[in-house]
């Protein structure tokens, strides 16, 4: 069933704080994301017929309080649990008399933040933090989480319920030291929207729908954290590469490289906003990571034509992220932008200098420094070779068409 994109985004904005209201007043954080999953899928079901409610996050508490009362007085324990929650509940969060939940009370802001760092807990790997962010913190269903990775449902539904497993019996709030945790937190979003941006396999080159989630909850996290450059540096980074979106693909789903594309299609006001963010890091503390790939992405953005991209400038942010993280990503993409200042045959060199697992992509950049060497036997064989190791449908057809283009 699609929703509509208004009933979509209430119901997905309004999921952190219904589920932090249930866990701070019941506990059971895995019962919990359970009851407000049903809740989210029941308003999915009745709202678009029959209206959205006047206090729609004050139904889905209250909803999502009914289905984890049921669910926790099946149990042995029922007696017990309630009066535990009675002692621990100040009395004027007590749910009312007839079992509902106080809708009228507004859950505390900052829940997306809390939920964000109990998500991306150290005990739990990247792929299952990943999971677990979606379903709990973005509401979506385990199914729209599986499509959205191509694995099977029953497997993601493994994975999210080994995570929830792991957090179970966490304090509920903002954990101690929690900055140490938000590298954690940043890593995850970026992977969200990596993700969505550039889909590593299947039909499709993008998946919005995950892109947008990504956008949506770093925003949430500016939102909270406002004073925060890398906070701030991951929200330009997703607008200025989001900004380019519509341009990235043909009629027919294709790939179209960045050089290549029509800028009139790049979404400016995402530009301007996004520019506006990384100029505020940059200029109010040192520049992290984050906020340094944004000050790339937004050279990118603001040439009006792929000529007029100042490169040199590419370079010296990339020597200062290398600096930094000196991951192979980096420095693929520093390769990249050293042969564009110094010429193809530097590029080549770094590229030889590389280490560490990427895949097809150096062998697509390989390929491309090649043919602007003149090497086409090369440079069609790279293409090809990178072609052959990409799960990407788009990228492997786009590949095969350049090393075919250097066969005629």
């Amino acid at each position: 069933m699609r929703l509509p994109y208004d009933i979509e985004d209430l119901l997905r904005g309004n999921a952190p704080q219904v589920l932090g209201a249930l866990v701070r007043r019941y506990g059971h954080f895995d019962a919990a994301e359970d009851a407000v999953q049903e809740a989210l899928l029941a308003a999915a079901r009745q709202w678009p017929g029959s209206g959205v409610p006047d206090n729609p996050r004050g139904w889905l508490i209250r909803v999502a309080s009914r289905r984890l009362t049921d669910a926790l007085r099946s149990e042995e324990a029922r007696r017990e649990r309630e009066r535990r929650v009675a002692e621990l509940t100040p009395r004027d969060e007590l749910p009312a008399e007839d079992g509902a939940a106080r809708e009228d009370r507004a859950p505390r802001e900052d829940d997306t933040l809390t939920l964000l760092f109990l998500c991306c807990h150290p005990d739990l790997p990247p792929p299952a933090r990943i999971a677990l962010t979606l379903r709990a913190v973005g509401g979506l269903t385990t199914a729209e989480i599986a499509r959205a990775y191509l694995v099977p449902e029953a497997t993601m539904a493994q994975r999210i319920s080994r995570a929830k497993k792991k957090v179970r019996g966490v304090r509920f709030g903002r954990p101690d030291h929690w900055q140490d945790r938000l590298p954690a937190v940043l890593h995850t979003l970026y992977l969200i929207f990596n993700e969505g941006y550039t889909a590593t396999s299947g039909s499709s080159l993008q998946r919005r729908d995950l892109a947008g989630e990504a956008v949506r909850l770093a925003r949430a996290m500016h939102r909270l954290l406002p004073d925060d450059g890398e906070a701030s540096g991951l929200l330009a980074l997703m607008l200025l590469t989001d900004a380019r979106r519509e341009a990235r693909s043909g009629p027919y789903g294709e790939l179209i490289p960045l050089d290549e594309q029509d800028r009139d299609r790049w979404d400016k006001a995402a530009i301007e906003e996004g520019v506006a963010l990384v100029t505020r890091a940059l200029t109010h503390g040192p520049a992290g990571p984050y906020a340094l790939r944004a000050a790339i992405a937004a050279v990118h953005d603001e040439a009006p034509a792929p000529e007029a991209t100042d490169w040199g400038e590419i370079l010296g942010l990339y020597d200062v992220l290398v600096g930094l993280v000196p991951g192979p990503v980096e420095r693929l993409n520093r390769a990249v932008a050293v042969a564009m200042v110094h010429g193809p045959r530097a590029g080549l060199a770094e590229l030889d200098a590389l280490e560490g697992e990427l895949g097809h992509r150096p062998d697509a950049v390989r390929a491309h420094l090649l043919e602007r060497a003149g090497e086409r036997a090369a440079a069609r064989d790279a293409y090809t070779s990178a072609a052959e190791k990409t799960l990407s449908l788009p990228e492997q057809r786009y590949l095969r068409q350049r090393a075919a283009r250097l066969s005629e």
